[in-house]
């Protein structure tokens, strides 16, 4: 293997193991999102998107070059002179093997760190939005209890009319409460839509980031059966 397709295959190597280690259960999106926001991660987001797009033109240019060598053995083996060189024909067939080896390495690596940025991505907006719904629900919470407060008072207006203790001024009084539940009521309806939206939001994504899990396991058992694919035909 050349230095360029060794390269590429430890690139491969290493995006794996990110993948790895950010589909791990036990740590939240929170606190991969609060690793991101550190210093150092700030400091490379400014060369962040042209190491990107630099590494999908490399990684482009290298499958359409194992696209090609792969076409030009495969047709390769079938002419007369490889026919009439048995060794010449071993020579061919390991060749192809080694171009759709190149194809499967450069082919995969592609997919996999757009895989990446696309699991990247995703982390940050699973912790944006758990973090807006908690903001939410407190906010539900708190224009709950306020209202409760508010319609305690007035129960107790009520009564207080009903028994002919109250006058003028109260009767007033009872009216700007009713109007104040009433908005309240229609600040907490809407603090429950957006938590409701919020939610339905951040189930979506859940059900994203777990179909990317999926299909990231399905490509690597692929990959580990094309290795060892591989490693039978060198033995």
């Amino acid at each position: 293997m050349t230095l360029q397709w060794t390269a590429v295959a430890l690139f491969l190597y290493v995006e794996i193991g990110v993948l790895l280690i950010l589909c791990l259960p036990f740590v939240s999106a929170t606190r991969w999102q609060s690793i991101f926001q550190l210093r150092i991660w700030n400091k490379m987001a400014r060369f962040w998107n042209k190491f990107f797009l630099a590494m999908i033109i490399i990684l482009i240019v290298l499958f359409l070059d194992a696209v090609r060598e792969v076409r030009k053995y495969s047709g390769a083996g079938n002419s007369k002179d490889a026919n009439l060189h048995p060794n010449m024909f071993d020579n061919l067939h390991m060749k192809l093997f080694r171009a759709q080896r190149n194809l499967y390495i450069s082919g995969f690596t592609l997919f996999l760190w757009l895989v990446l940025r696309r699991v990247i991505t995703l982390i940050n907006q699973l912790a944006t939005a758990s973090s807006t719904t908690a903001s939410l629900q407190t906010k539900a919470e708190s224009d709950n209890q306020t209202a409760k407060k508010y319609m305690e008072d007035n129960e107790l207006l009520k009564q207080t009319l009903m028994d002919g203790k109250g006058n003028k001024a109260t009767a007033e009084g009872n009216e700007l409460l009713k109007k104040e539940m009433e908005k309240l009521r229609g600040e907490l309806k809407g603090s429950g839509e957006a938590l409701k939206k919020s939610q339905s939001e951040m189930e979506a994504m859940k059900k994203q980031s777990d179909g990317l899990t999926k299909e990231y396991d399905r490509l690597l058992k692929e990959h580990q059966n094309l290795q060892e694919c591989g490693d039978k035909k060198d033995d």
